[in-house]
């Protein structure tokens, strides 16, 4: 690949970055509406198609392909590029983590569980990582491995403890004694 190629497909990542920030960014406080975001998330899939087959390839390309559709809502469409980008690149949590939203919001909780499962023997330490899995796990109605992977999250990072009140996923176990027990214990 020429320094040209090169310098061209370092700016068209960074370009296609750019979108999926600006359409993401503000989430939290100010979503943008659907048709907004839509757009900014097309557009990221197309300065990557404008990289030719080489997107294909790069673990980093499919990935932000897979982000991309996931903005949109496409989540079935965005485990193909996500799960070819884990073959490419299977330790890359971010992937892994990608990999998991989707199936968790295409109702396949034993595939967004498989996906953090191979996240944690990638990075065991990573406190997102636990805390998605008893997210999962809790919808799944398996207090036991919920409330486990729950308190692992808390041990790496107590700053987790801060989202299980608003975190709805949590509503299976919540009255649970063992979570009350975790959640109310005061650092």
């Amino acid at each position: 690949m020429s320094q040209e190629s090169r310098i061209r497909r370092k700016r068209a990542f960074r370009e296609a970055e750019g979108y999926l920030d600006l359409a993401t960014v503000f989430d939290d406080r100010w979503p943008l509406p659907n048709s907004v975001r839509d757009q900014l998330a097309q557009r990221t899939l197309d300065v990557l198609a404008a990289l030719g087959d080489s997107v294909d390839s790069s673990s980093r390309a499919l990935f932000l392909k897979g982000q991309a559709m996931l903005v949109m809502e496409h989540y079935t469409d965005a485990t193909v590029p996500l799960t070819a980008a884990t073959e490419i690149d299977p330790d890359d949590v971010h992937i892994w983590l990608a990999l998991g939203w989707c199936y968790k919001r295409m109702g396949r909780l034993d595939l967004a569980i498989q996906s953090l499962e191979e996240a944690l023997a990638v990075e065991p330490d990573r406190a997102i990582v636990h805390y998605n899995l008893a997210c999962y796990w809790s919808l799944a109605n398996n207090s036991k491995l919920a409330i486990n992977y729950l308190a692992n999250a808390f041990d790496i990072d107590s700053n987790y403890r801060d989202l299980v009140e608003k975190e709805s996923d949590f509503d299976n176990i919540r009255e649970h004694r063992d979570f009350t027990a975790l959640t109310a214990v005061i650092v």
